[in-house]
Parts: C-alpha cells; sequence; structure tokens
C-alpha cells in the first residue's frame, strides 16, 4: 500500500468517525427533545363557537395531539366525556376543550315531567336563567269580574330548569302576551304534575306570565298568605 492509498484510508476512517459522531449528535438532541417535551396525547380542539347551554356532539370538535406536559389537568382528553353535557359558557373556536367549559344537563328525579313555555325575554331574567337554576313562576290574572281588582299570583314556587332555548321572534296576534314584534326564549322546567298544570292554565289564561330567579341556597317555599298579590291588599299595609 503506498502513500497516497493510505492517505484514502486514513480519510475515509475519519470520515466514517464524523458520521458517527454526527449521528450521535442527532440522537443526542432528540433525545433532549423527547425529554423536555415528553410522550403526547389526544385533546381535543373547538371547530367552530358553539353558544352556551347549548348540548354538545362529539362532531363539534377535532382530535389533536400534543405534549402532555403541555396540557392543563382538566383539559379532555375522551371525546366521550361530552355526552349528555352542555356548554356552560361560550366555546370559541379553536379552543382546547376542558371540563370546566361543559356540566351535565339537569336529569329528571321520580315523579317530574319536562315542560316547555314561551318566556317573554325582556321580563323572563333573560339572560341571567340557565340550565339548573331555580326559578319561582309568577302570573298576572285580571279580575275575575267586573270591579274585581287584578290579582298577581306565585304559580310555581323553586321549579327547576332543565333547558334554555334560542331567542324566537313571536308572532303578532291579539290575544298574544307578548305583545306585537316581541321575543320569547322557550325555557323548559321540571315538574310534578300539580305544578304542570298549574303553568299550563297560566299561560292560557294569565295575562303574563313571568320568572324570578332564586339566588343558589335561597328559600325555594313561599307562605300561603305570599302567594297571591292585589294592589288593594298591599295598600291596607
Amino acid at each position: 500500500m503506498n502513500s497516497r492509498q493510505r492517505r484514502g484510508v486514513i480519510l475515509l476512517l475519519l470520515s466514517v468517525l464524523c458520521a458517527f459522531a454526527a449521528f450521535a449528535g442527532v440522537l443526542s438532541v432528540i433525545s433532549d427533545v423527547n425529554s423536555k417535551v415528553g410522550p403526547e396525547v389526544t385533546a381535543y380542539r373547538i371547530k367552530s363557537n358553539v353558544a352556551p347551554y347549548t348540548p354538545l356532539s362529539s362532531g363539534q370538535f377535532e382530535e389533536i395531539s400534543m405534549p402532555k406536559r403541555w396540557l392543563s389537568d382538566n383539559a379532555v382528553t375522551d371525546i366521550s366525556e361530552v355526552d349528555g353535557k352542555i356548554a356552560v359558557t361560550q366555546l370559541r373556536a379553536g379552543s382546547l376543550l376542558q371540563n370546566d367549559m361543559i356540566v351535565r344537563r339537569p336529569a329528571l328525579e321520580a315523579g317530574e315531567q319536562e315542560m316547555a313555555i314561551m318566556i317573554d325575554a325582556a321580563t323572563g331574567v333573560a339572560g341571567k336563567i340557565t340550565p339548573g337554576a331555580t326559578v319561582n313562576i309568577y302570573a298576572t290574572f285580571a279580575g275575575e269580574k267586573e270591579g274585581d281588582p287584578a290579582q298577581s299570583k306565585v304559580i310555581v314556587a323553586g321549579a327547576k330548569v332543565l333547558d334554555v332555548g334560542k331567542l324566537t321572534a313571536l308572532e303578532s296576534k291579539d290575544n298574544d302576551r307578548g305583545g306585537k314584534g316581541s321575543e320569547a326564549v322557550p325555557i323548559t322546567f321540571a315538574l310534578n304534575t300539580w305544578d304542570t298544570q298549574r303553568v299550563t292554565y297560566a299561560e292560557s289564561f294569565a295575562e303574563h306570565v313571568r320568572l324570578a330567579l332564586v339566588a343558589p341556597g335561597g328559600e325555594k317555599t313561599i307562605r300561603p298568605g305570599d302567594r297571591t298579590y292585589t294592589l288593594p291588599k298591599d295598600k291596607d299595609k
């Protein structure tokens, strides 16, 4: 082997050693990145804006992968968690889905039934009543005969709200309690049979039906003497 061949062999060996060194360096960088980023897990991103109190389905979200260490502890990693739940706030497109954004829809208890009525948006605590809230249902009636005072009655005390629908324009009718061009919101309640009949009667014959939101932990019962109000009765006090 002459000197030129020896130099060629040496250069080849040096090239191989440099290649191994570069490969080792790349592996070291990859290992360092993996140690800093960690394993990836599945998360879910909101495809488009979702309005509050809207029932949720898996089709409203897209699956993505991202490092587990970058996810918050309450991030949703199993899409089945949205089954039977509703949004509790505005869900914005591109946001990661988290447990505190959703809540299970209130369910009926034994002896209860669902009933939905239209409530005038301007007088029904618009925007403040949410599924799971407790409300008192009031109705105002004209006097039974001419000269009798009008009355305001508590039809149902402590009614549980199951669902709040979308704002809807009411058709103009002569007997429309909301008035021409008004808007109303369909609200679904969980009521027992007797309270369902009370609300049905009020919706059919009352001049107005209104809701009063009960504060969490507030008193849900009303004394019998306080369930009916008339203006002459108030003046006597």
